[in-house]
């Protein structure tokens, strides 16, 4: 029960640092452009990753290239979020566009839960799954409006 609670912790964690990187990296884009914000976004993030990469030993590091072609295109999916968020956030504000955001990433969670792609484990689209997402589209339209 209680490694369950930290899961959920990390995951809300993880929400938040969503939550607090979009208008940070929306203001970046205002200033500077949509690319150039991406730019720097995956800069600094490099920048942590490496000195995390460093602290823990270089984990699995010497094995990329194991990695099959298309999990190299992890980053222009980082490039198409970045450059949603220049384009949305100053139009519709942050909590709309962080709304927007989930509920793409979880029509698309659905999807891949759905088939197993990329390896996870099957978990069928179901009615309580879809009514899920539709209260959710529901919010996010009454956030918008």
């Amino acid at each position: 029960m209680l490694n369950t609670f930290f899961v959920v912790l990390i995951g809300l964690l993880g929400g938040a640092a969503v939550g607090l990187q979009s208008p940070l990296a929306g203001a970046i884009s205002q200033r500077l452009g949509g690319t150039a914000g991406s730019f720097f976004v995956h800069l600094s993030g490099t920048i942590f990753s490496a000195a995390l990469l460093l602290l823990r030993g270089g984990e699995n590091l010497r094995d990329w290239r194991t990695l099959p072609w298309y999990l190299f295109t992890v980053g222009l999916f980082g490039l198409v979020l970045y450059q949603t968020i220049a384009v949305t956030l100053p139009r519709l504000g942050s909590m709309t566009m962080i709304t927007l955001i989930i509920i793409g990433q979880l029509l698309v969670g659905m999807l891949i839960d759905h088939f197993g792609w990329l390896g996870v484990a099957v978990h069928p689209i179901s009615f309580s799954r879809v009514l899920g997402v539709a209260v959710l589209m529901l919010g996010g339209y009454l956030i918008a409006r």
